[in-house]
């Protein structure tokens, strides 16, 4: 798995608004799990955002001014940290691997993300917000759109996960 020194590849999924990236991405997610793939994400966001819940323990903390506010249980850890700048998304990928992923799946991140993998779902829109040239695949259900990129239908995680395998993890989910 993820090892020290070792860079976490990244792929990034990209659509306009209500293209079903998140729907897609869950299916992703759950394919490359199920082969035995440590699977980290990072949803970017433009605007401001809180995931405190009002009123807990940790938005408290925050509130009061703590820089860091961190959530601990048997089975999960959580961090939320004040930050100076937007992170890049090479610093987000270090996170990744000190998280032990294996693989760096991004939602968003259209001017700075890596091999891009578009959601392009036809009653949405017809157009691409990445050139074809860029795209590492397409998932959608508009066939004619860019030729020369490989397409995958919209419900196609299998296909779209047996690509990113053997472009950049090989032999990891095996056991």
């Amino acid at each position: 798995m993820a090892k020290s020194g070792k860079q976490v590849p990244v792929v990034t999924i990209v659509g306009r608004g209500d293209s079903g990236k998140t729907t897609f991405l869950e299916k992703l997610i759950r394919e490359l799990t199920d082969r035995g793939v440590r699977v980290a994400t990072v949803k970017h966001h433009v605007h401001d955002y809180d995931i405190d819940i009002p009123g807990k323990d940790s938005w408290r903390h925050a509130r009061a001014g703590a820089v860091a506010t961190m959530v601990s249980s048997p089975e999960k850890f959580a961090l939320v940290r004040r930050v100076d700048r937007e992170m890049t998304l090479d610093e987000l990928t270090r996170v990744a691997l000190d998280a032990g992923a294996d693989l760096l799946l991004a939602e968003g991140f259209k001017r700075q993300g890596a091999n891009p993998i578009e959601v392009l779902r036809g009653a949405c829109s017809s157009q691409l917000v990445t050139s074809a040239e860029a795209l590492l695949a397409l998932v959608t259900d508009v066939p004619e759109t860019a030729p020369g990129v490989q397409h995958f239908a919209l419900d196609d995680a299998a296909g779209v996960a047996d690509l990113i395998e053997a472009r950049f993890l090989g032999a990891v989910g095996e056991a």
